[in-house]
């Protein structure tokens, strides 16, 4: 592209260097948001998270409003050395607000992800659901910028989930938005383990 300045960045410190200028130093980590209504939120941010560990990163990897099994669970489990799994959710599909212990159970996932984002022991933080937490009303979204506002420069945090706010689209660095153009569900195919679950 024309006119745009070579950058070459560095994960583990969170610094970019414009090939003409020198190092940019960033005051807060990266932030990804991953939306829409298509497929494949959760299965870019696993992606995200085995790249980062095989570059050697550390990874929480947190799962609002899921506590069904699914397969990347046990793929995961296989990282546990350099991924940290953990999820907040029951085992019921959560609408309109969900229930207390879904609202107790999200809290808990913030407040515990928000941990991990002050730890400064993780490369990569993914709050994976999140945003579908907060447009059910499980989580206030002041809350969640909050946390925002809290990543170190050197952590990549990444938002999944249908529904971003437009303050969540704000605040971050990156958004994709995964749009269904056509999907086999809507013809009766039932959700298949190892692709959709």
């Amino acid at each position: 592209m024309p006119g745009k300045v070579p950058m070459i960045a560095d994960a583990t410190t969170n610094t970019a260097t414009n090939t003409l200028f020198g190092p940019v130093r960033r005051t807060r980590g990266m932030v990804h948001v991953y939306t829409g209504e298509g497929k494949g939120k959760t299965t870019a941010s696993i992606g995200l998270a085995v790249r980062a560990a095989g570059a050697g990163l550390n990874v929480f990897f947190a799962q609002f409003l899921k506590g069904q099994p699914t397969s990347e669970l046990a793929m995961l489990a296989r990282l546990s050395d350099r991924i940290m799994v953990r999820r907040f959710g029951g085992h019921e599909f959560v609408r309109d607000g969900g229930t207390a212990v879904d609202a107790a159970e999200a809290a808990r996932g913030l407040a515990t992800a928000t941990e991990a984002i002050t730890s400064g022991r993780y490369g990569l933080i993914v709050l994976d659901e999140i945003n579908l937490a907060v447009a059910t009303g499980l989580l206030d979204v002041t809350d969640v910028l909050a946390m925002i506002d809290l990543v170190p420069p050197t952590t990549t945090l990444v938002l999944t989930g249908r529904y971003a706010t437009d303050a969540v689209i704000r605040s971050a660095d990156l958004v994709t938005e995964m749009r269904e153009i056509k999907h086999y569900y809507h013809s009766g195919v039932p959700a298949c383990a190892g692709i959709e679950m």
